[in-house]
Order: structure tokens, then C-alpha cells, then sequence
């Protein structure tokens, strides 16, 4: 399978080299984050693959970044996700299954849980403290090799998104899309255009050649080719949603106004069950089978 990657270079001692690629069915972008002076590497945003039309599930993209460690002589030491995707399947178990290696996100996937226990009326599913190895608080660091790594919570699209600031490298996720696409909605349960416009001026309150790298990108009219990487500088003034410095009321107005346009993701209802997992599906059954749980008719319009 041909995967479309690409790599931001270290820009020296404290600056990680960045692969970026990309899963097209959803337009996901992960990554590969390594400290060359190590040849440690940490795992971010990895995509489990999910056909909504026969619920069937694929490693292809986390089998790819395990080849890339390999070919490469990394070490891998971190499986890492920013927040329970609503849009894709996270493959944070499987990973640590073939490697043995922590998997985190952020400790409030303890409160995205508990709206979703109520949400799928499964009031004893969901044990984050059993399902990740870290949970990372607001402010928390840790190391990658040589690299000083930073954890920034960053709410708004849920209620418990976080941004790994790894050296010069801000993993934003699902906060800012690039410049020529904007920023990302604050409809679902938990989130909050207001508090995506605080966590977007908290990332810009950076360098501005930090690099910025984002969870998804869907191109434009005027750009078909996949992107993920930026710098604060770019976002900052060429963002079309708030470059040039957009106040917070006229943000918040115009996100709720797109947001309440757009359809829920194909695969949300799946997601969330297996993502609060931490990729995980469901119990086999007598059968062999794994069987998941879509609530009806909780989401109309």
C-alpha cells in the first residue's frame, strides 16, 4: 500500500524531525515524531481503519509507521493521542500490543467518558485508568530522548483535548486545519467555539517559526494536495478564521454558524465506543464476534 508521507526536517539539537502522513478516508494526518540524537520516536494520532458500510477494521497505517521505525532504527517509546477521535479509530492498543509501549492521552477522557456512558446507556463501560497507561494532566512533561515534551490541554473540540509541545513541534490536532481551511468545529458533546478560541490563541502564543502540525486536512478549492504543517507565524496571519486578529465574538459567531450546517462524522458513533477503549473493540461474544452499540434517534437534527 502507498502512503503519502512526508518529512520536516529537525532544525537542530532540541528540534525533532517530524513524518507526517496521511489516511485519505478520513483525512487524518499522523505522525512520527523523533529525537535524532536518540533515535527514540513517539507515535501520535494513529489510525485503525474503519469501513462504516461492512464494520471492518484494518492496521495498514499503523503497520506502515512500525516499518518506518524499523527501516529507520528507531526506538519506539511513546503511543500517543491527543484526544478520543470522534472521526476515525484510534490504534493505540493494537500498537502497544505489537510493541509494549505506553499509550497516553489526556486525563479528562474521564470526563468525555461520562458523557458517553450516558449517550451509549452504558453506565459501567469505560475505565480510562485501566485503558491507558498515562493520562496527562494540563502542564505535564515528559521526555522523548533528548527532547523536552510539554502537554497542553486545549479544549473546545472536546472538552479534553490536549497539544503535545515536543521541542519546536506542536502536535495541535483537531484546533487548527491549515491557514487556507481554518479551524476545526465545536459541535460535539462536550466542546465549545468559545474555548476553541482560547485554546487556538494559547497555541499562537508561541515563536512564530514553532511548527504547528494538525489532525486532519481535506484540501480546498484550491488545493488538492493533502497538507499538515504551518508555523505560528503563518497561522496567526493567515488563518481565514482568525489570522489578522479576529476577536472572540466574532469567532464564536461564525464557528456556531458553520457548525450548525454540518452533519455528524460516519463514523462517530463507532469511534467513541472503541476510541474511550483506547482503540479497543468491543468484548468478543459467544459467537467469536465483536459487536458494537449505536444509540437511535439521539442526535436529530
Amino acid at each position: 500500500m502507498e502512503i503519502l508521507f512526508k518529512e520536516s526536517a529537525s532544525r537542530g539539537p532540541g528540534s525533532p524531525k517530524v513524518v507526517g502522513f496521511y489516511e485519505p478516508d478520513t483525512g487524518s494526518c499522523q505522525y512520527i515524531c523523533i529525537d535524532e540524537e536518540t533515535r527514540q520516536a513517539a507515535l501520535i494520532d494513529i489510525v485503525q481503519e474503519f469501513d462504516p458500510a461492512s464494520a471492518t477494521t484494518k492496521f495498514d497505517h499503523a503497520q506502515w509507521a512500525l516499518d518506518y521505525l524499523a527501516k529507520e532504527e528507531l526506538e519506539l517509546v511513546w503511543i500517543l493521542d491527543t484526544h478520543p477521535h470522534a472521526d476515525h479509530l484510534m490504534a493505540a492498543a493494537w500498537l502497544k500490543e505489537q510493541t509494549g509501549k505506553p499509550m497516553a492521552i489526556g486525563e479528562k477522557v474521564k470526563e468525555i467518558a461520562e458523557l458517553w456512558r450516558d449517550i451509549y446507556h452504558m453506565p459501567e463501560s469505560f475505565d480510562a485508568d485501566r485503558d491507558f497507561d498515562r493520562l496527562f494532566a494540563d502542564g505535564d512533561t515528559f521526555k522523548l530522548g533528548n527532547l523536552e515534551a510539554r502537554v497542553m490541554l486545549s479544549p473546545g473540540h472536546t472538552l479534553g483535548s490536549i497539544t503535545y509541545v515536543i521541542g519546536d513541534a506542536m502536535f495541535a490536532h483537531d484546533t487548527f486545519m491549515q491557514p487556507d481551511a481554518g479551524t476545526a468545529r465545536a459541535d460535539f458533546p462536550g466542546g465549545s467555539a468559545a474555548e476553541v478560541y482560547d485554546s487556538l490563541m494559547a497555541i499562537l502564543d508561541h515563536p512564530d517559526d514553532f511548527r504547528i502540525f494538525i489532525g486532519h486536512d481535506y484540501g480546498t478549492e484550491d488545493r488538492e494536495e493533502p497538507a499538515w504543517e504551518s508555523t505560528v507565524k503563518e497561522q496567526r496571519e493567515g488563518n481565514i478564521h482568525i489570522g489578522g486578529g479576529v476577536s472572540k465574538g466574532e469567532y464564536v459567531e461564525r464557528r456556531e454558524k458553520r457548525d450548525a450546517t454540518l452533519g455528524l462524522p460516519d463514523r462517530m458513533l463507532a469511534a467513541l465506543q472503541i476510541n474511550l477503549h483506547g482503540g479497543r473493540h468491543p468484548q468478543a461474544e459467544s459467537d467469536g464476534h465483536n459487536y458494537l452499540k449505536i444509540p437511535m434517534n439521539k442526535f436529530k437534527d
